[in-house]
């Protein structure tokens, strides 16, 4: 598997906003992949899933699935973690019919709890989970993601650690998240050098062989992220994060989550294959 770069979602420029012509739109514009966005909710039902998945190997486009953004494994309250894991599952059970085997999810914030306390609760619920769409024939990786905020569960290394631990669970490393959790820092090719070999010590060779990223640009505050930006406007060090990712040969997809999707996901395609 090749490195692929594609964006989040239906590209601004497709003529349909629907998911089958956003693939077609990725495919002309020579891109290889697509995050399907079910961040509002699942609504997809599954004679539309396999249309997608028909529309996604005819044109050899890659696809993914972000899970909704109300996910919380550390809530204080049983029922909305419950929720959160049923959003989980029918992510993986409808991305699964589309295709896709990668879902992406934001796991939980710490409610100023004591952090370890707060991984072994995630980690016990993602295990069970992912034993639970196995047994089910449920083709799926669980992707947690590194998140942009320090009071959200999911530092690098917690990020890799879950994934060390679980079978059925591998990382989503957004770049962009990285550097607006630790105030601007992650942003030279020494730190990006430093994620990959951080993968590689948790995962081995075959984690930066089997990767899923997100990359945007980013605004952030001393809270962290705040809000997604254009790749030049934004203080992200997208040419060397290109050049890390091609010399340790990370294989994979990259997901654009710039406001321009398709714009930034070309510049970091030409950026990458001019390295």
């Amino acid at each position: 598997m090749a490195l692929l770069i594609g964006t989040a979602g239906t590209p601004l420029s497709a003529k349909g906003k629907g998911s089958q012509g956003g693939i077609r739109r990725v495919k002309k514009l020579g891109l290889g992949c697509m995050e399907l966005e079910f961040v509002r909710g699942v609504r997809m039902k599954e004679p539309t899933a396999e249309k997608i998945a028909d529309t996604a190997h005819k044109a050899e486009i890659s696809l993914s699935v972000h899970a909704p953004y109300y996910i919380n494994l550390n809530s204080k309250e049983e029922e909305k973690i419950q929720a959160s894991i049923k959003r989980i599952y029918d992510s993986a059970y409808i991305g699964n019919i589309c295709g896709a085997n990668s879902i992406v999810f934001h796991p939980a914030y710490y409610h100023k709890q004591n952090e370890n306390t707060v991984f072994s609760k995630v980690e016990t619920l993602l295990e069970k989970l992912a034993g639970q769409l196995e047994d089910e024939g449920i083709n799926a990786t669980l992707r947690p993601e590194t998140t942009g905020k320090p009071s959200q569960f999911g530092n690098l290394e917690e990020t890799l650690a879950l994934s060390a631990d679980i079978e059925g669970v591998m990382p989503c490393i957004d770049f962009a998240h990285l550097h607006a959790r630790s105030k601007g820092e992650e942003n030279s090719y020494a730190e990006f050098s430093a994620v990959l070999e951080k993968v590689e010590e948790y995962l081995g060779k075959e984690g930066l062989k089997n990767m899923h990223m997100h990359i945007s640009g980013i605004e952030y505050t001393d809270k962290g992220e705040k809000n997604h930006l254009v790749l030049e406007e934004s203080d992200l060090n997208y040419s060397e994060l290109m050049q890390t990712l091609k010399d340790f040969g990370v294989q994979g997809l990259v997901i654009c989550e710039s406001p321009n999707l398709e714009e930034d996901a070309l510049l970091l395609q030409k950026t990458y294959e001019n390295k």
